[in-house]
C-alpha cells in the first residue's frame, strides 16, 4: 500500500510540474507580447461573457460548451462530443501542453468570440483556469 501511495505522489508531482511549466511558458510568451499584468478575475469575466455570432446572430460564451462547473465534463453544442473538464484539478492533462493551449485558444476564440483572442485575454483566461 505504501509503495502505491509513493507512486501516486510521484505521478501527481510530475503532472504538477508539467502543468506549471506549460503555464509559465505561456505567461512568458504573453509578457514578451506586451502583457504587463494578468488578471484571473478578468479571465473569469471573459469566460462567462456572451458574444453575438456574426453569422447566426446567436449568443455564445465559453460556458455553452464547457458548462458553469469546470470540474465537470462539458459537451460541444454543435457536435455533442464530450469535453473533458477544464479544471486542471479535475483533469490532470488540462493545460499541460503549450501547443494544445495555443491551438484551442485560436479555434475556440474564433468560434466563440468571432476573432482570435488577444494575448491579454488569453493570459487572463489562462490565469483563471489554472486556479480551478
Amino acid at each position: 500500500m505504501i509503495r502505491k501511495l509513493g507512486i501516486t505522489v510521484v505521478l501527481f508531482s510530475a503532472s504538477t510540474v508539467i502543468f506549471a511549466d506549460a503555464i509559465s511558458d505561456m505567461f512568458t510568451q504573453y509578457k514578451a507580447q506586451g502583457v504587463t499584468s494578468i488578471d484571473a478575475k478578468a479571465g473569469q469575466a471573459m469566460w462567462s461573457k456572451e458574444f453575438k455570432n456574426q453569422k447566426t446572430g446567436k449568443m455564445r460564451s465559453c460556458t455553452n460548451c464547457h458548462g458553469n462547473d469546470l470540474t465537470q465534463a462539458g459537451k460541444h453544442v454543435k457536435t455533442g462530443k464530450e469535453i473533458k473538464p477544464m479544471a486542471p484539478s479535475a483533469y490532470n492533462k488540462r493545460l499541460t501542453d503549450v501547443k494544445k493551449i495555443k491551438k484551442w485558444f485560436k479555434r475556440n476564440c474564433k468560434w466563440t468570440v468571432g476573432r482570435e483572442c488577444s494575448a491579454q485575454e488569453q493570459a487572463d483566461i489562462l490565469s483563471y483556469l489554472q486556479k480551478l
